[in-house]
Order: C-alpha cells, then structure tokens, then sequence
C-alpha cells in the first residue's frame, strides 16, 4: 500500500500548484458578472430612442421576422479601468512621461481595458440563448456585433420595432428604451443603434455650372471630362498641386516627405471605381497609388451619395499625401446599424493605420448614450494605439443638428463623432481674394491642372442663405453639451466662449464650393466641396507628420495642436473674419485671435507644422516629489508582491496626481486609489504571470498633474515556481496473490515553504 505521510505531501504540492493557477486567473481582468442572468430582472438603459421615433411618426411594428443583422453590443470598462485608461492616454501624450508614444496594440487594449474573457463568454450565451448569432467579439472586448429578427429584440431588449414615417421617408426605430438582465448592469452599456437614422455626409456643392446636372442628393457637380478648366466666373477648382502651393506642401515634397511609411484610414459605407483614383492621380501629377479596400462584412456597391463621399475622401487623403498607403474600409450598413459605425470600429481594432479620416456626423444632442459612449470610447482607443482620428464638423453652420440643405436652422448644435476630446475634429474656411483674384490664381492652368499662385486669404466658410448662398452651408463649430473642456484647450484665448465645454472645431481647411475641390468619378470630372474634404486632406498633412516623426503614430493630434500655439514658428493662420451663423440661429464670430467656434485654431502652413512638430509642448516645474515603501522586492511567476507610493507637495496646492504604472510583458500593475493627493498613499500590486521572463524587472510608476510628472522605479525580481519531483524508493516490488507490500513514495521540492514542508 501506499505510505500515507507520502500522499499527503503529494497531495498538499497538487493543491499548492492549483493555487498557483488560481492566481495567474486572478491577474486577468476582474469578473464584473457574478450573479445569475435572470430575464425576469431587468433594467433599462435611458436615452436610447431616437428623437424621431415619435409616436406621430408612428406606423406601426414592423414583420417580426425582419432581418437586423450586426447590430452592436456596446460593453463598458469598470470604473478603475476608465480612470487606469484616461491616466494611460494622457501619459502617452505627455513629452515628459516614460510612457510617451509608448502606445498599445488592440490586444493589449483588449487585456486591460475590455471585459473579461468569462464576462464576454456569459454575455454571448445569453445572446444566443436568446437565437441571436454572434457575428463577432471585438479585439478590444468593449463591443459584441450580433444579428438576429425583430422578434429576438423584442424578446431579448424588451423593445419593439417600429416603422416610422418622416417627412415622407420611412425609417425603423426602437419605440422603447432597451432593457438588459440587472446581472450586467455596469458592463452592457447598450445596443449601439437600434434604428436605421444614419450618420450624414459631410458634402456641400450648391451650384451646379452651366449646362452640368446636379449629381445625386449630395450635390456634386459635373465638370468638362476631357479638359477641367482652372476657373469659371468667380469659381476656381482646386487640384492636389493648387493645394500644395496654397498650403506650402511643396518644399516637404522637394524634401521626401510625400508621406512613406504612413498609412491614412478612411471610414466609408460605399465602394468605389479604383479607376478613378488611377485618373485622378495620373491627371494630378501624382505617382500611381491604389488604395487598398476592405470590406467589413459584405461589399455594398456602389451608393448613392455615398461614393462620392468615399470618392472624396479616398483621391483627396493621397493626393495631400502622396506616398501613404491609404486603406479604405467600407462598412456596409445593415437594417439597425450605420456602416460608418462598423467601418471605423474595424479601422481601431485592427489597427489599421496611423492616420484616420471620417467625414460623416450626427447631432450630437440626437445621439443616445450608447451611441456617444461608442464614438468617445472608440476614438480614446485609437488615441491608446498611437491613431490619429479626423472628423469633419458639419456643414450647417452654428445649427449643427439641421441639415446643409434646410433653409432655417433649428438651434444651435455640433457633430457629435467630432465633439469627443479624442478626436481632431476639422471645419471649414472659404479663400477671400475679393477683388484680387488675379494675385492669386494665374490665368491658365499648368500641365497638372495647377492655376494657384500662392497662400490666399481666408475666412470663415459660409455660403449660406444668410451670407448671399442658399441654405445653411457653412462651418459647424461650438460648444459641446457632453464632453468638458479638455486640458489642452484651456488657457488659450477663444475657447472660454464654450463655457467651460469641450469646444469644436480643432483646425479648419478650405471647404467652399467656390474654390472646391475636383475629384473623379465614374471616369468624369466633378467638383465637391464641404467640411468632407477638409478632414481627408488634414488626414494627409499628418501622415507627413508621421513620416518625419520616424514613421511611428502620434495619437490624438490635439495636444501637439494646440501646443503649437506657444511654437516659436506658429504654423496657424488664424482666420480674420466671417462667422458661422447662418439663417435661424447666430453662430460665432472670427475676429483673428486663437481661436473661435467656427475654425477653431484655423488652417495650416503645411511645411511649418511638419517642422515644428513636438514644439511648443512643455510643461512648467514639477511642484511635487514621489515617495515609495519600497524599492525592489521579488515574486513567484503567479504570485504577486505590494508595496505603496505617495505624493508630497512643495507649494501650496493640493493637486490631485494621476498614477500610471509602465510594467514588462508579463507583469501587470494595479494601482488604488489611481489619484491621491499629497499627503496620501497608493498601494500598487504587482501580479507576476507564468509567460514573464525570470530575473531582474524594472518596473516606473508615474505620477501626473498639471505641473508635470515625477517617477519612481522599482526593482522587481521574478523567480520559478518550484518543480515537484515524485520519487519511488524502487521500480519494482513482487506481491504474492493475497498479500501485501509496500510502496515508498518521497515528493521534493526546490522550495515553497508557504505551501507544506516535504516529510522525512
């Protein structure tokens, strides 16, 4: 028989080495779902009906078998991941910070910042519990796209759908506010849309020339196919090479700088004639560069409206950036979901480039919650993985939340995709030559189309009905009702005109349709013009950053921007005059200064931002010192070790220190509180995986406020966990039938005092 004393050490080395599993689980993300999913139990989610799913619009429900197919399951972080996450992304944006463009794969974004790995199991078995299908769990676990019936919805949310009828347009739309289990209350946010309201194209192109038609509802206008002319009356067409020269782009291409190794992402829902770019490019000067396209789900075709937006966007971003890769991504909207959504959610979870451009937008005051935590949440990743997002403002003026088209605005409003801080949001300004225009444009074209002759005065964008136009076509810009003023906007002359919101636009780029801008489609010439432009082509001025950056991803562009304000070469040329208000409401004015609600800081010397890049961003003395308990300590890959860290003041101010951690592969740090004041301390956990590399770790913990930012290091050595080795005093033994013998057993270990002490 077995001796007993051997087993039992056998057996405690089981349990000990269980627990060392145990805690390498622990180190995951915590498990916010604990109780049972009960449907019986639910709570709802407010602010998740369309604000035109009104019952007067009201036609009834809609077959309970229709289709809706990918809609999205938005997932939100706890509480300590969201102040982990804002700590990180604006250590990662600080010059002086360790963790400066150290930026994070989706993965990783995923591991730190999603929902655990067994919360994301119970939720997608709870969808399918209730028939839907999972289409797929995003890289970041902060969205779950599924599809299924209208009966599903019903039976899963707690909502109907419902057709409704406005102005003449049927639409469908969640009646009720949707309802999920109370057991995820805190990790569902909500189901990103349940209605097919879409996102609206930023393009404005008013004025149809003499004997073009007007092309399709976004306006585009036909130009003479076999040979564009540089002008016609008062209105001149710009070209890449127009471009180049108005916004000083020529020198950085003398120089190399055409934007290798960058890449420009560009959010889109229609496809496109790869055609035309290849004549667009060979009529442009430009060197052949096919876009790359991919399709998120299925290839939409070619859509009305649409390809003219992805057409723009598409020939503009390259030709600013001539040598970028530029990577379309076509999103193709379903019955529920918008494929500007899935296009851009695919773009920052796979990472897709450096740089990104959307130039669609919806009112921000018309979006649900989810829909605002969605585009916030997805634009602060693209910011934690080194991206750069553009977004056009609008172009209806300070009426932000009417269309371009209306002919009286119905209050004031903003583009609710670009109204995040984590995103570069982009207006409009309109060249004013005046009386001059023969100081600014040559009378005939050159071999590449070019007729511009050098920087021409600008002012706000506005064509609209109140300025002498038709309509509301002007630069969108104001305050926010969401998001606060941003750090980085504070202090600069302009912005106090938001109260204390987070102001919009950023930056502004030539948007008028008399100066607009020529693309080609379906192998014919036509001039475009709005805030849709603008964002592609500033999306390709920074991928000229990023080249002369090394080629590494900047982020969000916005506290470089604004730090350039303080550049001893400011690259902005500061818009003088004009104003956004357009007829029904009064907008905000420009007067010259910093900055104003209409342009924001206004456009750019192409060659002065590219060369004064990082200047500008400085911070003043560091009023604090950094304490810790300990300065090095060692840990069992699975185990963990602890020790604390504290704040002192030099002056007089009590300013909360956020505190980020930056840790080697396979070691995580968590740190509560994540904020203290001086005076208190932190505790950080070390948890030591099985995959870290044994031997001596450097671990920096960061301290941040307003004054700048102090380090502490600590050194961590990890060590193996002990190997068990069962030994048998023989091989073989011989027992007569009936008997009995005995077996000797001995179990060793290197060391694990902690978990039993191996018999003698």
């Amino acid at each position: 028989m077995f001796s007993f004393v051997r087993v039992r050490s056998l057996f405690a080395a089981v349990v000990c080495f269980g627990a060392l599993q145990m805690a390498v689980l622990a180190q995951r993300t915590e498990n916010r779902i604990v109780g049972p999913i009960d449907d019986g139990q639910v709570v709802t989610l407010t602010g998740n009906v369309h604000p035109l799913a009104r019952g007067e619009f009201d036609l009834g429900a809609v077959d309970s078998e229709t289709v809706l197919e990918r809609m999205v399951l938005e997932l939100e972080p706890s509480a300590a991941q969201q102040a982990e996450l804002d700590a990180l992304v604006e250590a990662q944006h600080e010059p002086h910070s360790p963790l400066y463009r150290q930026w994070l794969t989706p993965a990783e974004y995923g591991a730190r910042f999603g929902a655990s790995a067994q919360d994301v199991v119970r939720i997608t078995a709870w969808l399918r519990s209730h028939g839907f299908r999972v289409d797929e769990v995003a890289a970041s676990n902060r969205s779950i796209q599924f599809s299924g019936t209208a009966a599903e919805v019903a039976d899963a949310f707690h909502t109907e759908i419902h057709r409704y009828d406005v102005d003449g347009v049927e639409h469908i739309a969640n009646a009720q506010d949707p309802q999920i289990p109370a057991a995820f209350a805190g990790v569902v946010g909500g189901v990103l849309s349940l209605h097919d309201f879409r996102r609206s194209s930023e393009i404005s192109a008013r004025k149809p020339l003499i004997a073009a038609a007007v092309k399709g509802a976004a306006g585009a206008r036909a130009l003479n196919a076999a040979a564009p002319e540089y002008t016609d009356g008062s209105t001149h067409y710009l070209f890449p090479s127009d471009w180049a020269t108005i916004y000083d782009l020529n020198s950085l291409y003398s120089a190399g700088k055409t934007g290798t190794g960058a890449s420009i992402a560009i959010v889109g829902r229609s496809s496109i004639n790869a055609s035309d770019v290849a004549t667009f490019r060979a009529a442009s000067g430009l060197p052949a560069n096919a876009p790359t396209i991919t399709y998120v789900s299925t290839n939409p075709g070619l859509v009305s409206g649409d390809q003219d937006e992805s057409t723009l966007d598409v020939e503009w971003s390259g030709a600013i950036a001539p040598a970028a890769a530029v990577k379309f991504v076509v999103g193709a909207s379903t019955a529920t979901t918008d494929g500007v959504d899935l296009s851009a959610q695919y773009i920052v979870n796979h990472a897709t480039a450096t740089v990104m451009s959307t130039s669609y937008g919806s009112c921000e005051q018309d979006m649900g919650s989810t829909e605002l935590a969605f585009y916030n949440g997805l634009w602060q990743q693209a910011a934690s993985e080194g991206i750069s997002a553009f977004v056009s403002s609008g172009d209806s003026g300070a009426a932000g939340c009417s269309a371009g088209s209306s002919s009286t605005g119905s209050g004031k409003g903003v583009n609710g995709l670009c109204s995040s801080p984590y995103s570069t949001c982009v207006g409009g300004t309109e060249f004013n030559e005046g009386s001059s225009a023969a100081k600014y444009w040559a009378t005939t074209n050159s071999g590449t189309y070019e007729s511009a002759l050098s920087y021409i005065p600008e002012e706000v964008w506005n064509e609209s009905a109140l300025d002498g136009g038709s309509g509301l076509w002007a630069s969108t810009g104001g305050a926010s009702e969401v998001y606060a003023e941003p750090g980085w906007q504070k202090n600069v002359a302009g912005t106090s005109a938001a109260n204390g919101m987070r102001a919009v636009p950023d930056v502004a780029m030539t948007a008028a349709s008399h100066d607009g801008y020529i693309v080609v489609e379906d192998g014919s010439y036509w001039v475009i013009a709005g805030t849709s432009a603008a964002s592609p082509s500033f999306a390709g001025v920074m991928a000229l950053v990023v080249q002369a950056q090394g080629g590494k991803g900047q982020g969000c562009a916005n506290p470089g921007l604004y730090a350039l304000e303080s550049a001893s070469k400011n690259p902005f040329h500061a818009t003088p005059s004009g104003s956004n208000s357009v007829p029904g409401v009064t907008g905000f004015a420009a007067s010259g200064g910093e900055y104003n609600l209409a342009t924001g800081l206004g456009s750019v010397d192409g060659a002065v931002l590219v060369s004064e890049w990082g200047a500008g961003a400085t911070t003043s003395s560091v009023n604090f010192a950094m304490t810790q308990s300990a300065t090095s300590g060692s840990a069992l890959t699975g185990k963990t070790v602890t020790f604390t860290v504290g704040v002192t003041e030099s002056g007089t101010a009590k300013n909360a220190v956020a505190l980020t951690a930056k840790t080697p592969a396979g070691v995580t740090a968590s740190i509560s509180p994540s904020s203290i004041t001086p005076g208190t301390t932190a505790t950080v956990t070390l948890t030591v995986a099985t995959t870290a590399a044994v031997g001596a770790q450097s671990i920096t913990i960061m301290g941040t406020d307003s004054s700048g930012t102090q380090t502490v290091s600590y050194a961590l050595t990890v060590t193996q966990p002990p190997t068990l080795t069962v030994t048998a005093a023989t091989s073989t033994t011989s027992i007569a039938q009936g008997g009995k013998g005995t077996v000797s057993l001995s179990a060793a270990t290197e060391a694990f005092p902690e978990c039993f002490t191996p018999a003698k």
